[in-house]
């Protein structure tokens, strides 16, 4: 196609996103007026224009007309106001996700004529134009690895009704394109679409109270259960077609590449509800998903397998199994296939009865599949059956893909892993090593006598613990959370729990401290022979800046203690670990984040190959830009690239899954784009020289990242009035009462920074328009660099247009400068008592965001900030009237809540109002914390 017809392919289709925003807008238009009366759609539209026009020409009059417009709205007018405007995004949002699906169609419909950029087709023929040869390729495909694990971070704003109201939206929407649609057809389906938006107005959004940890279970399943147990096969499959299209002299069987895994139910740092009781619980449910899966499936393929021995030729190792079957497997009567000619339905019917019983514990082993291995076995034999007599079309179809799903989730539907933080191991070692006379003070040894000590107990075949000693609730409950990873392992398979995450390393001890629990359930021990045997590995957490700086001499320690090394051997020499974007950033600001994990990332890999040591990173990003957050193929290749040979993990949580994976299209697109990144990577990786750096610029960007963090922790931790500023000019507080998780939001009950989560942190200055630590002593790292010299500047504009690293960091600052706006955030600035500590603070931030603003021009050569990417730029354009309106709102409504309950009164109204903000922010954002 050429390009103008490219370009005029590309209007029509932001055409029909235009179409599908104003055809929404109508719909709650007509549902406000329904629900509302006329006055209601009016009041809603004269706000939506003087913020429309504010934003266009600012004027002092009009801004005050504006403000005094918003609060003289009567109590029950402004809260229908909130809603409309929170509605409206949740619309626009569904809208916009849908035209990435319908962008992906496009694509898909011109039959190869164009492909679409980022594409699994667009890298693997990328490979090919390269003339890199198949069996390179083989050894690319066989080193990736992606496992993407679910946290239950409180960032997901939504409840999950209302995530399947929008769902419905969605697909409704969506069949507007359908050409074939009659007059009759469409005019159901805008019916349809009033009535699911009016459900949408009458359901409540706000959460009556915090989820329990097993609701977050459900909620992380109900992303297997809707759409990844199909979708995740289909991106193999996907894969597997364009490598025989490229390179079709090969026969190709992908390996497993990508999963998921999940925290939810096993992260019990800070979150007490997260019990060894939960965890287990949290394993049958998983399990219970993936054997209902598989019965679903086998019901429907039961459908297809009427191939009679009448007309094919089965093979005979089909009929011993049917036979093996009959033998040890009882059928009720009602559910024995009668037709002896139609061995396929014979085989499934038992095939569904054994996945039926797999779960339970008193049925014998011949009855059920023990294992997805047993499982898999009995699938391969009916393919090769049918493609014995040529049924391949339907082996393809419905073996093939169920295959793959097993091999991908297996009974256990997705490995979880358990996090505890390190204070609380040493807590629970200190009183059993004292009650077995072991060691009277264990937390005051220092870190080599704790090191000395543990190495001997992991060497000592003694156990240290007895039955017969009482042990505080804490210390029991940490004991137990091993015997329930043991017992997981013999239940569900080894795979269900194989990575113990320790928060917050400081010393190799706190990994021993691991590996000595372990040894008391049995999950390390030494054999006869002297050889090791660990089925669960301790895996670091680093998070601070000064634990970044600490990790190669930590890893390093490990690596020298015969006892740890011998656990290794259990992972074919593979060591996971963990670095947090979230912490880090909190701790020392995003340019000094970024940089000190590239460090960190390095300097890690130098030491474990000093070993002979291979690693996974665990990259702990958030959903936001100021906790490591961003599209997860750029993700992949922010990372540097010798660094990801041993396998890369990321978190994926809060309202990053359902943007991600509550739609089909957009779950396969994220999916397609992560593979595709995973393979560019794994290339450049192979070829280091792909990407040449002058190495002065590592020198530049360390002094800029030094001077940068000064610069941050000068507010941040040493203004004396920096935590009243915060604390008084952002919704931190309300924030916690959103009900959005089952973890306090603090480590502690305490007000330092230091026990604040990093998600309310970011959540609160995400709310009042700041972003400040999404960009935060950016301005001032840069400048100490650049001086005003225009040499300097040349090489901060050489190092952004060829230095990967740089221009990711440059770009995600964008971002965070386009999406803060400091005309409003100053309003949340007139909440603060003190207006000399309001004046004082918010003119620092405000000339740190100018300078960084004025400097990334410069850097990038644009005329505004965002000229890089002209779709977001327009998007944060036509979504900040209205935003705007909730936010001035927000400010009013927080004034008077905190105002009452000064005087110790409360009104739960008031506060509902303020929740209602809080979410229609989030979703005029797209972010929380």
């Amino acid at each position: 196609m050429s390009d103008s017809g490219s370009l005029l392919n590309k209007n029509t289709s932001n055409n029909l996103l235009r179409r599908d925003v104003r055809f929404l807008g109508h719909i709650l238009g007509e549902v406000l007026v329904h629900q509302g009366g006329n006055e209601l759609l009016a009041i809603v539209e004269q706000i939506r224009e003087m913020s429309k026009n504010l934003r266009a020409q600012f004027s002092p009059e009009s801004f005050a007309e504006f403000k005094e417009t918003i609060n003289s709205l009567a109590p029950e007018k402004r809260h229908q106001v909130i809603r409309a405007f929170a509605i409206y995004f949740q619309l626009v949002n569904i809208a916009e996700q849908n035209h990435r699906i319908r962008r992906k169609r496009d694509y898909e419909r011109s039959a190869g004529e164009n492909v679409q950029p980022g594409s699994i087709e667009d890298v693997v023929r990328d490979l090919k134009q390269q003339q890199i040869p198949a069996v390179e390729v083989q050894e690319i495909i066989q080193g990736i690895s992606l496992e993407l694990v679910m946290t239950a971070h409180p960032t997901e704003a939504s409840r999950r009704v209302v995530l399947d109201i929008h769902q419905r939206i969605a697909n409704d929407v969506m069949e507007l394109d359908n050409p074939s649609l009659t007059f009759r057809e469409r005019e159901q389906l805008r019916a349809n679409l009033l009535g699911e938006v009016v459900t949408l107005w009458q359901t409540d959004e706000l959460r009556d109270r915090k989820p329990t940890v097993i609701d977050e279970v459900r909620n992380g399943m109900y992303y297997f259960d809707e759409t990844l147990f199909d979708v995740l096969p289909e991106v193999y499959q996907e894969l597997e077609r364009v490598l025989a299209k490229y390179y079709p002299e090969e026969d190709w069987h992908v390996p497993v590449y990508m999963k998921f895994g999940s925290w939810i139910g096993g992260d019990r740092d800070g979150n007490p509800s997260v019990t060894s009781d939960v965890t287990w619980e949290t394993l049958t449910m998983q399990r219970q998903l993936a054997l209902e899966k598989y019965s679903e499936l086998l019901q429907n393929f039961k459908k297809h397998m009427s191939f009679s021995k009448n007309i094919v030729e089965v093979t005979q190792e089909l009929l011993d199994s049917v036979e093996q079957d009959r033998q040890h497997v009882e059928l009720r009567s009602n559910e024995v296939w009668r037709n002896e000619k139609e061995p396929y339905r014979i085989k499934v019917t038992y095939m569904i009865e054994k996945i039926l019983r797999a779960a339970d514990s008193k049925v014998s082993p011949t009855q059920k599949y023990n294992s997805p291995e047993e499982f898999l076995t009995d699938l391969k034999i009916i393919e090769r059956s049918l493609r014995n007599h040529y049924a391949d079309f339907i082996a393809d179809t419905f073996v093939v893909k169920l295959i793959r799903q097993v091999e991908l989730f297996g009974f256990h539907l997705a490995s979880l892993d358990v996090r505890q933080h390190s204070k609380e191991h040493e807590a629970a070692m200190t009183e059993i090593l004292a009650k077995m006379s072991i060691c009277p003070n264990y937390s005051e040894l220092s870190e080599n006598d704790k090191i000395s000590l543990l190495s001997d107990l992991l060497n000592e075949q003694r156990p240290i613990t007895s039955p017969y000693m009482d042990y505080s609730e804490s210390t029991l409950e940490c004991l137990n959370v091993y015997r329930v990873i043991k017992q997981a392992q013999q239940e569900f398979g080894r795979n269900c729990i194989s990575s113990y995450l320790i928060s917050m390393t400081q010393g190799a001890s706190d990994l021993l401290e691991v590996l000595v629990f372990g040894k008391e359930a049995g999950l390390y021990r030494q054999e006869q022979d002297g050889s090791v045997i660990c089925t669960l590995q301790s895996v670091p957490l680093f998070e601070t800046i000064d634990d970044l700086h600490a990790a190669p001499d930590i890893m390093r320690t490990l690596y020298n203690i015969p006892a740890y090394r011998d656990s290794l051997n259990s992972t074919n020499h593979l060591q996971e670990i963990m670095l947090g974007y979230s912490d880090s950033n909190k701790d020392g600001g995003v340019i000094t984040a970024n940089w000190e994990l590239r460090v960190a990332l390095r300097s890690i890999t130098e030491a474990a190959k000093e070993f002979g040591v291979k690693l996974k990173f665990f990259h702990g990003r958030g959903g936001a830009l100021g906790r490591g957050g961003m599209p997860l193929n750029r993700s992949i290749l922010a990372q540097p690239a010798d660094t990801i040979g041993g396998g890369i993990k990321i978190t994926e949580q809060g309202e990053v899954l359902s943007s991600r994976y509550s739609m089909k299209g957009i779950a396969y697109r994220s999916l397609e784009q992560a593979t595709s990144a995973l393979i560019t990577a794994a290339l450049n990786a192979r070829n280091p020289q792909a990407e040449v750096t002058d190495p002065q610029w590592e020198d530049i960007m360390k002094d800029i990242s030094e001077n940068a963090q000064t610069k941050y922790q000068d507010l941040i931790f040493r203004d004396p009035d920096f935590m009243t500023f915060f604390k008084e000019s952002t919704p931190l507080p309300e924030v916690g009462e959103l009900n959005i998780g089952s973890r306090p939001s603090k480590r502690k009950g305490s007000d330092r920074f230091e026990d604040l989560r990093a998600i309310p942190w970011v959540f609160a200055w995400t709310q009042s328009r700041y972003l400040l630590p999404a960009w935060y002593a950016a301005g001032s790292g840069l400048h100490s660099y650049y001086q005003g010299k225009a040499e300097n500047l040349a090489v901060l504009q050489d190092m952004y247009q060829n230095w990967s690293f740089f221009r990711s960091l440059i770009d995600n600052l964008q971002m965070a400068l386009a999406k803060a706006d400091l005309l409003i955030a100053k309003e949340y600035g007139n909440m603060i008592k003190d207006t000399a500590i309001a004046d004082r603070i918010f003119n620092l931030i405000s000339e740190e965001y100018d300078r960084t603003s004025a400097l990334i021009l410069s850097i990038t050569g644009q005329q505004e900030i965002l000229d890089n990417v002209p779709v977001i730029q327009e998007s944060i354009r036509l979504r900040n009237p209205y935003v705007d309106p909730l936010s001035y709102m927000q400010v009013q409504l927080l004034s008077e809540l905190r105002t009452q309950r000064e005087q110790s009164e409360d009104d739960t109204l008031l506060l509902r109002e303020v929740l209602l903000t809080i979410n229609g922010i989030a979703a005029g954002l797209r972010n929380t914390g």
